[in-house]
């Protein structure tokens, strides 16, 4: 829509329809059929640190989850936690030799992942300890409570530690599932494999199926049993696909993952098409790149509070030392929420599939495109609102929208009427940086119209007008803001 094209009556239309839409809660004028979704990301070790890749996934799934949820599905969040196998059995022989209870009680994450580092370095050297890895997971399989007990205590501190990092980035999660829920029925998807004739043995005594018919190279067979008998992850994938699917009957389900995982979900789709699930092809992987150079101050980032923690710091020191900062209530606060809305925006400033170095000094820039600048302008906009000297007016039918004549307004009015359409072609893409970019350019339009623009001192009729305008902007920053993930502050 060509800004210069824009009558006042259709400056009007568009005006009118953000300011209801967003009272009333946001809805596309166009809306895809209602389906139910399962978006399955995060997934984080409980062994193992919470490294860049899962902020990855966390990022995008939420994003995922958010954008499904704007045009109005039912969503389902899914975290599927690494809890089972090898990893955890040497966690758990490891904390025999090395725990320490109260260690445990004060920082679960911390202590575990010490544990598991110290056990695998051992294990390198002492065959005994992956002996006693092995023998751990084997007591678990087979009921012993004092080794399940010692499992469902890691899980939980995890699990309690895993919520209290979501909530700072402002993310929950309908299900908290993980391989411990499937191990045991494995069994049963092996059954019923060598029932239908998929089931092959190699020569080394693995268990296959043959896949060569839809894919080459490494997707072309699924391993799903080892030479001894027991089952894989991808054993474990499968079995919990088809209980989420007797469970909730999704439309689609997305697992968000890293683009290493491609033959993973090649294979997890082609056994169950092969199984006979016409439902298979409701599943997608939506793949995502590797972020490198993520370090703090400390060195090499290692859990995902690391890389929250760094970011608030570094954000309150150029508070700090930035004469233009407000006197806040809570700084620290409003540091946090700038430094994730930091971390979101370099993180979905290009295509998902695509890798990226991470940049703290250029993410935390106020000028430029970063999220800096998005919260910026938001905080812009609402103290404009408040130093205006009048209230907003209560609707756009009481003002003249004649006065939005300027070549800044009228453009800034047809970005705005550009929204449901960039939302909708989000989705349909299911790319952030879509948004990303739609709300850079609103951005740079707000600040061009705002240098033209007074409101204050300005003969009211057309400071209403004006006001109008510039709160419909807010308002559509916001909701952008809102589906990448960030949470808008109003003082900065």
């Amino acid at each position: 829509m060509k800004g210069s094209l824009l009558s006042p009556a259709v400056i009007q239309k568009v005006l009118d329809t953000i300011q209801k839409t967003y009272r009333c809660g946001y809805q596309l004028a166009k809306q895809p059929k209602r389906e139910k979704v399962l978006i399955d990301y995060s997934s984080p070790n409980i062994a193992k640190p919470f490294h860049a890749g899962h902020l990855r996934s966390t990022l995008i799934g939420n994003f995922v989850a958010k954008i499904n949820s704007t045009v109005g599905h039912e969503v389902v969040r899914i975290n599927y936690l690494g809890d089972w196998g090898l990893q955890f059995g040497l966690l758990g022989a490891g904390f025999k030799r090395y725990g320490s209870e109260t260690q445990l009680a004060d920082n679960p994450i911390k202590h575990l992942f010490d544990v598991y580092v110290e056990a695998n370095k051992m294990a390198d050297k002492d065959p005994v300890i992956e002996r006693e890895a092995r023998e751990f997971i084997q007591s678990m399989e087979q009921g012993d409570s004092n080794s399940l007990n010692l499992w469902q205590r890691f899980r939980q501190y995890s699990i309690e530690d895993y919520i209290k990092t979501y909530k700072r980035l402002g993310i929950e999660f309908d299900e908290y599932s993980g391989e411990s829920q499937y191990w045991n029925k494995t069994p049963q998807l092996l059954e019923e494999l060598t029932t239908k004739g998929l089931l092959q043995t190699t020569q080394k005594g693995t268990q296959i199926v043959d896949l060569s018919d839809m894919y080459t190279g490494h997707s072309s067979y699924a391993t799903l049993a080892r030479s001894d008998g027991t089952s894989l992850y991808l054993t474990r994938d499968i079995t919990a696909a088809i209980d989420r699917y007797d469970h909730h009957k999704f439309d689609r389900m997305y697992y968000v993952v890293d683009k290493s995982q491609v033959n993973h979900f090649k294979q997890l789709v082609g056994v169950l098409r092969k199984m006979g699930y016409s439902w298979a092809n409701r599943i997608h992987h939506i793949q995502f790149g590797r972020v490198t150079g993520m370090k703090t101050r400390r060195g090499e980032v290692v859990f995902l509070a690391d890389i929250l923690d760094e970011a608030r710091t570094r954000m309150l020191h150029n508070m700090q030392v930035t004469d233009t900062t407000k006197q806040l209530d809570d700084p620290d606060l409003t540091a946090e929420q700038l430094g994730i809305s930091a971390v979101i925006l370099q993180d979905f400033a290009r295509r998902l599939s695509k890798d990226y170095k991470f940049d703290w000094d250029r993410l935390l820039q106020s000028q430029g495109n970063t999220g800096i600048f998005l919260q910026y302008t938001h905080a812009r906009l609402y103290s404009l609102e408040q130093q205006a000297g009048f209230p907003l007016p209560s609707s756009v039918e009481s003002i003249d929208t004649s006065h939005l004549g300027e070549p800044e307004a009228v453009d800034l009015v047809a970005h705005i009427a550009q929204l449901d359409s960039i939302v909708l072609k989000a989705y349909q893409e299911m790319e952030p940086h879509v948004i990303v970019k739609y709300l850079l350019q609103l951005g740079h339009l707000v600040s061009s119209a705002h240098k033209k623009l007074r409101v204050k001192d300005s003969p009211i009729e057309i400071a209403q007008a004006r006001l109008i305008l510039f709160n419909s902007a807010r308002l559509t920053l916001a909701h952008g803001m809102d589906i990448l993930g960030m949470k808008p502050v109003n003082q900065m």
